[in-house]
This record gives structure tokens, C-alpha cells and sequence, in this order.
């Protein structure tokens, strides 16, 4: 399995790039899984499902499954932030990518999502795991750089991008069990 993150400030374009690189990836012939680091008070679950009725009962977990897809809500009894390797543990195997959004401060190779628009600064200078940038403006980066820089604009480039350094991005799960 190949893991690559996608870092960047809110309103950078992450989940629409993420978005049009699940198709891109699978015109490939690739298997996508995807991460996202939500906000603490996110719900799948509404009031009145039988599954937010078994969670409001007190389950620990509840796993709801067809014949076309599974889901699985686990409440935690005190907060506390999982580790994104925490996460990908949780996925299936047969995966061929794993795209990451959020985990910014992770130590998973990132693409940055960068819009000169925006006014935010870049992470790159600071950041070694950050292996490219993918931004709509290359010119205007502000710290020059030797990483590569990739078309925001341009999903079905950097899937191609992805699969020619795939062997950069394999994922060896040994590493943070």
C-alpha cells in the first residue's frame, strides 16, 4: 500500500483535489482508501437511525453492513486524538493508495496544497515531509524550492506524478505498530 498526505490551511483546495485524484488514480487501475481528520464534533449518525439509537443506548462500537458497504462507529469514552498510523491501521489490505487529508503535522510524505489567493503561508520551508507542492500559482511561491511543483488544477498529472514515484510512498505499517 502507497500512503501520501495532503497538507495544506483550510479553504487551500485539499478535499477537491482529493476528490478528483480518486477518479484520476482509478483510471489507473488503483484502489483508493481515503483518511480525513475532521473536527471534533463531526456525526455520520442521526437521531432516529437505529444505529444512533444503539450508540445513544451506550454501545462502545456499532458496525452497520450491506451487501455494498460497511460502517463501523466507535464513541470514545475520554477524547484524545488517534494517530493517522492509527488510522490506516484500520483499513483494508488490498488498498493501493491511501490518500490523507489533514494530519498537516504528520509524519507521512505530504503533497502541500497551496493558493497564492489565500495570503497563508507555506509549510514547506519548514516541513521535510513535505516531497511536493501542488498549488495554482508557481510563480508565486514565496520560498524557492527544489521539491517538485505540481498543477492544483491538474489531478489526472499528479495522479500519473504519484504513480511514477509510488515506491517513494509505500507504507510499511511494521514501522508504527
Amino acid at each position: 500500500m502507497n500512503v501520501v498526505g495532503f497538507a495544506g490551511y483550510s479553504g487551500a483546495g485539499k478535499t477537491t483535489l482529493v476528490e478528483q485524484l480518486i477518479p484520476a488514480l482509478r483510471l489507473l487501475g488503483q484502489r483508493v482508501s481515503v483518511v480525513k481528520h475532521a473536527h471534533h464534533k463531526f456525526d455520520i449518525d442521526h437521531a432516529g437511525k437505529d444505529t444512533y439509537r444503539h450508540r445513544e443506548a451506550g454501545a462502545f462500537e456499532v458496525v452497520a453492513a450491506s451487501s455494498k458497504r460497511l460502517a463501523l462507529i466507535r464513541e470514545f469514552e475520554r477524547e484524545g486524538e488517534l494517530k493517522v498510523h492509527q488510522l490506516i491501521a484500520e483499513l483494508w489490505d488490498g488498498v493501493d493508495w491511501v490518500l490523507v487529508e489533514g494530519f498537516k503535522d504528520s509524519d507521512l510524505l505530504k503533497i502541500e496544497v497551496w493558493r497564492a489567493a489565500s495570503g497563508k503561508p507555506v509549510r514547506y520551508p519548514d516541513d521535510d515531509f513535505i516531497v511536493a507542492i501542488a498549488t495554482d500559482d508557481p510563480s508565486a511561491l514565496p520560498v524557492p524550492t527544489a521539491r517538485p511543483v505540481l498543477d492544483l488544477n491538474d489531478a489526472d498529472a499528479l495522479a500519473r506524478w504519484l504513480m511514477d514515484n509510488r515506491r517513494r510512498f509505500e507504507y510499511d505499517s511494521a514501522l508504527y505498530r
